[in-house]
Formats: structure tokens, C-alpha cells, sequence
């Protein structure tokens, strides 16, 4: 008896044992997407088009870095940190296959705030080369980015918090309008910021309330004091910086790599000013002294973190939001999934841990993704292989750059935001689909410049959720059916050779930002598991109920499947009768509904659409060519199918 009992217990104990160890592997997998990805790497696919992402996005990442620690009120080297261990880190925790983590010109903008506020701006300079810090650098210096790296180091933190609070399913109150517009008004303030840099002025650090407009209101009245030779070569670099940006762009699929123009413009810009003695001769600024190594990691200054609280909180927000919204389009671009809140976990690691090694705010940024999209990116490895040449850029070519013009920086800081500062053009985008949309970016974007991105980012989320609220209750309903799932075949002619699946969906409910992505994976799951004709019937039979989604036949749903039938397609038909108003979000929810399902060979027919929801789901998807996806009935678009049925019949009999 007693040997069968501890048989039995050590049967207990080994299922225990397998029982955590295959938690903790999914565990493991869940939260280090490297594991899931990096095993399957294919080195003869993707290892050459990752090396040449790589290479440019290293580039980028230099530049970038250098001018958005600048743009952070701390020395540039400090930016070359930012741009190495953010986006190691990211590469291990982080879900988007095609986002650049490192420098961001929001969250540096951000900390600048709190930088300049804590260790005001004193009489040293980046040319002041003393011995008394590390790397060579002031004490000043190291109080200043001492502040950037507790602004980092908390932003983090509060990351990771909504990590662990699972914030990430409250992102769906994010719309794209008010992304676009919170990040194109935080373009137009670094654009702004840049402006001293651009006339050569000297100008004192202005911020709060309304500083976007004293900043121009001071330009204005010291005009005269504009460097000539600065503005001349600003002119030049920026007019260079996008002619070949553009030539780039055009030829890109005739050429297999592009021309890195910012690392070519910083080396001429370096080398004239070096043989022309410009900041002497000129008076023109330039970056000065950059040091060379990497110092030892020492926990950023945890007595000031109270009061760097409201920046951040910016930091954590805005960079959350802008590199959240690049790694979704990412994902839909190249069809993979995001995991929201994981992103929370690799944003608020990439804060926290580089904040030991001197590291100003990071987040991903839109011009270096759109590189790896323009290179052929594959993965991560991509960044990886970034940080190898920023670590020796790092140890060995920092020095040289001594003799880069700030001009010239703030050209490439300026044009690198062309990508957001063009959506603008996005208005009148809203205005044809939701001209309640197009209030909400207008609106946002004037909060953004007045006062700051997360004061935009807050009131843009805040004008949303009022829209809705009073939206939803003037909204038309339709009567409710408790309608059921069942199948509905249309036979052709043919004799059982080719069946075409015709499935009714109605919507009844308003379709906006809150409910637009769950329609979207009911939408598609009801269609996949109509087609999954290989599942097994365990894995089908199931029928859900859905508040958005009603489906009709003839026959009912008692938990048998109807077998699938051999070269089968399927036709959906939405019935949008019961759709009574819609924003911006619903509106490309129904055109990525149609894109997924025209490349899974399912056609996609709307029926009973209002003249306003034709027209924005027309220009919202460039659907001019496609109006016979729109039907005034549901019969109409049955008799289309029939029609469409009986040509394909006839020219199958003509071919033979």
C-alpha cells in the first residue's frame, strides 16, 4: 500500500514538475519574442538583407543620436548611448520585427524640459573640455544628463507598471487621428526648437505655455542678429538632405541600396569646416568635443525623481504611443501580430536598464522604420547588427566629429520629420471620411503646440471618449433578432463540381474606434472557420454569440458543423443597415476587411450602404475602381453572385 502511494505521489509530483516547466517555457516565449524568432532565423535568406538594413540604420541611429542629445540639452555623446543599448534591449523583449528603437525627438524634447529646468543653462558649452567628470566631461555636463537619465529611469518604471496593470487593452482610445495629430504637432515644436541652431542665433531655452509662439515672437525681434553663413548652409543642407531623399525614393527598386546622404553630408560638412576654420573664422557652432569608450554604469540620481514626475509621464506616454503605432503598422504591413502589452514591457525595459548607462528617453522613431522598410528589413537581427557599427563609431570615429556644424545637425534633426510633419495631408483624408475625425486632429494638434505632446495626446484621448458618448445614444438601432449560425449553399449548375458558400452578416451596432477592432477579428474568424475545411469538427462546431455581428440561414445551430465541400469559395455579404454613424477607425476597419479577405479569394460585397459610408470607404481605400462591392439590397448582391456565376460558367464552355 504504501509503495503504490508514493508511486502515485511521485506521478503527482513529475505531472507538477512538467506542468511548470511547460508554463514557464510559454512564459518565457510570451515575454522573450527573441526566442521564438531567433531559432528560426534563415541565414541564407535574410542575414544579407538584415546586414544592409543594418548598416544604413546605423546611420541613422549616429545622426539621430547625436542631434536629439542635443535636442535634449545634454552632451552629444550621450545620444550614441541612446542609440546602442535601447535597442538591444528592444531586439530581446520587443514584438515589432521592423521598429528602430533608440533616440526619439518627442521624449528628448520632453526631457529637455525637466534638463533645463533642474541644471539651467550655464556658461559651458560643448567645445569646454575639462577632466574633472567622467569621459573628460564637466560636472555640469554629467548633472544634466544625471536629470535626462532619472527622466528615463521613471518613464520606464511607469511603463512597466501599466505592464503589470495591463493598460495595453486600453489602447484602442489611441484612434489615428489623434496619433497623427499629437505627433505631427510635436514635430512642428522640435522644428521650432531647431530654429536657433538653423539662423545661428543665440537665443535663451524658452518652454512652457505658449513657448512655441514666444520662441518665433523672439526670432522675430532679434532678426538681425541671423548668421548669414548659418542660414546659407542650413539652405544647402536641407535642400541636398531632401533632393536625395527623394531621388532615393524614386529609384529604389532600381537600385539595390540607397544613398546614406546624412552620413555623407555630416563627413563633407566636418571636413570644410575643419580645412575652412569656420568656427573660428565664421563663428559658426559646432559639436565639439566627443569622447571616446564607454564610462562604467551608475544608477541615475534617484533624489530628483519626484520632480521630474510630469515629464515622465510625458515620456512614458508619448514614446509608448508613437512606437506602438509604428510597430501595429508594421505588424499589418508584413502580417504579423503585436502584443500591446508586451510592448509596454520592452519600452519600459528599454528605459529603465540604459538609464544605468547614461541614456537619454527612448522610443522607436518614424524615420528610421520607414529605412528598414525601404532596405528590405527581415528582422531584428537588422538592429543588432546597427549596434555593432554605433559601438564602434562609439570607440573609434566619435572623435572626428568634432568639426560637424550644429547647422548642419539641425538640417538633418528638420528633415528626418518630414514623415511626420507630412500628415498634414492626412486632413483631408478626414475631412471626406469623418469630418468629426478632422475636428478631433485640428483640435488636438492646436493643444499639442500651445502647451505639450502629452497635453495634446490627453486631450485628444479625452475629446474622443466625449464624441462617442454623445454619439452613441443618438445612434438609430435596429430591432435586435436573436438570430442563429447556420449555413446558407448556393448550388450552380454544374452538378456538385463547385459550390459557392454564401454567408449574411448584419451590423448592428455604430462602428468606431471602440468596437472597430473586435469586429474585425469576429469578422474574420467567422470567414476562416467556413474555409478551415482540414480543422477538425471540435475545433468548428462551436456557435458564438456576437453583439456586432448577426448571421443568417437556413437551418440551425445545435453544435453540428456542416462538412466543407470540395473547391468551395466563399462570398460575404454585410448588411450595413444598422450601421448608423461611423468615424475614421470603422471605416478602415471595413477597408483592411475587404484587403484580408479579397487575399484570401473570398468576395467581399456591402450591402445597403448610405451614400456617406460608399464615399468613405471609396476614398479611405482607394476603392474607385472596385464599386461593384457596393449593392442598395442584399438580393441585389445575390443576384451579382448568380451573374458573376453564370459568366465564369460561360467562359469556362467558350475556352473549351
Amino acid at each position: 500500500m504504501t509503495g503504490a502511494k508514493r508511486k502515485k505521489n511521485s506521478v503527482v509530483w513529475r505531472k507538477i514538475n512538467s506542468f511548470h516547466c511547460a508554463d514557464i517555457k510559454q512564459w518565457c516565449l510570451r515575454r522573450l519574442p527573441i526566442l521564438e524568432w531567433a531559432p528560426c532565423y534563415n541565414l541564407k535568406e535574410n542575414l544579407i538583407p538584415d546586414t544592409v538594413s543594418g548598416i544604413m540604420l546605423a546611420v541613422q541611429q549616429v545622426t539621430q543620436g547625436l542631434a536629439f542629445a542635443i535636442l535634449s540639452s545634454v552632451h552629444p555623446v550621450f545620444g550614441l548611448y541612446g542609440s546602442l543599448f535601447p535597442a538591444i534591449i528592444y531586439a530581446i523583449f520587443g514584438m515589432g520585427r521592423h521598429v528602430a528603437t533608440g533616440t526619439f525627438a518627442l521624449t528628448s524634447l520632453i526631457s529637455a524640459n525637466a534638463v533645463e529646468r533642474l541644471v539651467p543653462q550655464a556658461s559651458q558649452n560643448f567645445t569646454t573640455y575639462s577632466n574633472s567628470g567622467v569621459l573628460g566631461l564637466s560636472d555640469f555636463e554629467m548633472q544634466r544628463i544625471g536629470v535626462a537619465a532619472a527622466v528615463s529611469f521613471l518613464g520606464g518604471i511607469i511603463q512597466i507598471a501599466m505592464f503589470v496593470l495591463q493598460l495595453g487593452s486600453a489602447t484602442f482610445l489611441l484612434t489615428e487621428p489623434v496619433i497623427s495629430a499629437m505627433t505631427t504637432g510635436a514635430a512642428t515644436h522640435v522644428v521650432t526648437s531647431q530654429v536657433k541652431y538653423l539662423l545661428g542665433m543665440k537665443m535663451p531655452y524658452i518652454s512652457g505655455p505658449l513657448g512655441f509662439f514666444y520662441i518665433y515672437a523672439y526670432v522675430f525681434e532679434n532678426i538681425k542678429s541671423v548668421q548669414l553663413e548659418a542660414l546659407l548652409l542650413s539652405l544647402l543642407s536641407i535642400v541636398v538632405l531632401v533632393l536625395v531623399k527623394e531621388l532615393n525614393e524614386q529609384f529604389k527598386r532600381k537600385i539595390k541600396v540607397v544613398l546614406p546622404v546624412d552620413l555623407v553630408l555630416i563627413i563633407a560638412a566636418s571636413f570644410a569646416c575643419y580645412c575652412a576654420n569656420m568656427e573660428y573664422t565664421y563663428g559658426l557652432d559646432v559639436v565639439g568635443h566627443i569622447p571616446d569608450g564607454i564610462p562604467s554604469p551608475r544608477a541615475p540620481p534617484m533624489n530628483i525623481l519626484s520632480e521630474v514626475v510630469t515629464e515622465a509621464f510625458g515620456v512614458a506616454l508619448v514614446g509608448y504611443v508613437a512606437s506602438l503605432a509604428l510597430a501595429q503598422g508594421s505588424a499589418k504591413k508584413f502580417k504579423y501580430s503585436v502584443d500591446d502589452n508586451q510592448e509596454f514591457l520592452a519600452h519600459g525595459l528599454s528605459n529603465v536598464i540604459p538609464s544605468f548607462f547614461f541614456c537619454i528617453p527612448s522610443a522607436a522613431a518614424m524615420g528610421r522604420t520607414a529605412g528598414l522598410y525601404s532596405t528590405g528589413s527581415k528582422t531584428q537581427v537588422a538592429c543588432l547588427i546597427s549596434c555593432i557599427l554605433v559601438l564602434i563609431v562609439i570607440y573609434a570615429v566619435g572623435p572626428l566629429l568634432y568639426w560637424l556644424p550644429m547647422c548642419v545637425l539641425a538640417s538633418v534633426i528638420v528633415v528626418g520629420l518630414k514623415g511626420m510633419l507630412i500628415q498634414f495631408r492626412d486632413l483631408k483624408k478626414y475631412w471626406n471620411v469623418d469630418k468629426i475625425d478632422w475636428g478631433i486632429w485640428v483640435s488636438t494638434y492646436i493643444f499639442t503646440i500651445c502647451f505639450a505632446a502629452n497635453v495634446g495626446l490627453l486631450f485628444g484621448v479625452v475629446c474622443t471618449i466625449a464624441v462617442v458618448i454623445v454619439r452613441f445614444p443618438r445612434a438609430k438601432t435596429l430591432s435586435l433578432k436573436n438570430m442563429k449560425e447556420l449555413e446558407y449553399k448556393v448550388k450552380t449548375e454544374v452538378e456538385g463540381e463547385n459550390l459557392q458558400q454564401v454567408k449574411f452578416i448584419s451590423i448592428n451596432n455604430p462602428l468606431v474606434f471602440l468596437n472597430a477592432k473586435k469586429f474585425h477579428a469576429d469578422l474574420m474568424n467567422t470567414i476562416q472557420k467556413d474555409n478551415a475545411n482540414n480543422q477538425p469538427p471540435d475545433d468548428i462546431n462551436k456557435c458564438e454569440q456576437n453583439m456586432l455581428l448577426n448571421l443568417t440561414s437556413n437551418g440551425t445551430c445545435n453544435g453540428e458543423t456542416p462538412q466543407p465541400y470540395p473547391n468551395e469559395k466563399c462570398s460575404v455579404i454585410l448588411d450595413c443597415t444598422g450601421l448608423t454613424f461611423f468615424d475614421y477607425t470603422g471605416v478602415s476597419t471595413l477597408v483592411q476587411a475587404y484587403t484580408d479577405c479579397k487575399s484570401q479569394n473570398v468576395d467581399f460585397l456591402l450591402a445597403n450602404c448610405t451614400a456617406s459610408l460608399k464615399k468613405a470607404v471609396q476614398y479611405c481605400g482607394h476603392l474607385e475602381s472596385d464599386k461593384h462591392i457596393f449593392f442598395e439590397s442584399v438580393s441585389a448582391a445575390i443576384g451579382a453572385i448568380h451573374l458573376n456565376k453564370n459568366l465564369s460558367k460561360c467562359s469556362d464552355h467558350s475556352e473549351v
